[in-house]
């Protein structure tokens, strides 16, 4: 049994494994999104990360593109609007990345088509990225004067400072091939193996403890860049054995030193 809800331009799904899906569904304008759009994405990554049931998550687009950035009347809207109303706008863009980027379930992009512009940054804030090897990104925003501001924190970490230098300046356009080299695509494939890669990727998460999953990616976010002294050794050494008695960890363990599946492998393909 499966639960969905949609709206005008965003389509949420969640399947009776727990994957939930979000759609963006506005092809006609290549996905392009607006302040609209974010309020609803930013409601549906609330809603998946706040669901018990939910395992995983999948950003995917209907149509030939993943999505063309910013939609051209919201930035028409955006040219007379004021500074403040301006931080205002950006904030909200700036929220909706940051709730989809600290998702306490893994997440995981579909990407074929052209990606350009905040979409780049959407593409960055997730776990995982699988796009087609005829995609095409470009961090465009230069083109227009502008900059790609609220979305910089999540692509400079994806593709690095040197590399962000670089693309962030000339707004090139570059191929999924490129994208994989540089960080911000996890596999590029055809478009026939788009689908069930992703597949294969869900059903590995699907077989690991999902509080184990959640904490393992927070584990990622707190050790990066952070030095290894004394008091990292002592915070991982106190989080693994706090792991280790939890019911999840004790019934991992259990079945693992018994040879049986785990509770959450159960009936689980």
């Amino acid at each position: 049994m499966s639960t969905s809800s949609t709206s005008s331009t965003v389509l949420y799904d969640v399947d009776a494994r727990g994957v939930a899906t979000v759609t963006l569904n506005n092809p006609q304008k290549h996905n392009a999104f607006d302040d609209a759009m974010i309020e609803t994405l930013t409601g549906y990554f609330k809603q998946a990360g706040a669901d018990d049931k939910v395992r995983a998550l999948v950003l995917q687009a209907e149509g030939k593109s993943f999505s063309a950035g910013a939609n051209l009347q919201w930035m028409q809207r955006m040219a007379d609007y004021s500074q403040a109303q301006n931080e205002k706008d950006a904030m909200a863009l700036a929220t909706m990345l940051q709730t989809l980027y600290s998702l306490p379930k893994t997440t995981i992009a579909r990407i074929q088509g052209a990606a350009f512009g905040g979409a780049v940054g959407l593409i960055a804030c997730c776990d995982i990225a699988i796009g087609s090897r005829l995609s095409k990104f470009c961090l465009s925003e230069v083109r227009i004067g502008l900059i790609p501001a609220t979305i910089a924190p999540y692509v400079v970490e994806a593709m690095g400072a040197r590399v962000c230098r670089r693309y962030f300046q000339t707004a090139e356009v570059f191929s999924s091939r490129r994208a994989r080299r540089l960080g911000l695509l996890s596999e590029a494939v055809t478009e026939d193996e788009l689908d069930s890669t992703i597949e294969d990727v869900i059903t590995q998460i699907l077989k690991n403890g999902p509080q184990a999953v959640g904490q393992a990616k927070t584990l990622v976010e707190y050790v990066a860049g952070v030095p290894i002294d004394e008091s990292l050794m002592k915070k991982t050494s106190e989080w693994i054995a706090k792991v280790r008695v939890s019911d999840e960890g004790q019934q991992g363990l259990k079945a693992f030193l018994q040879k049986e599946p785990a509770p959450w492998q159960e009936n689980k393909s």
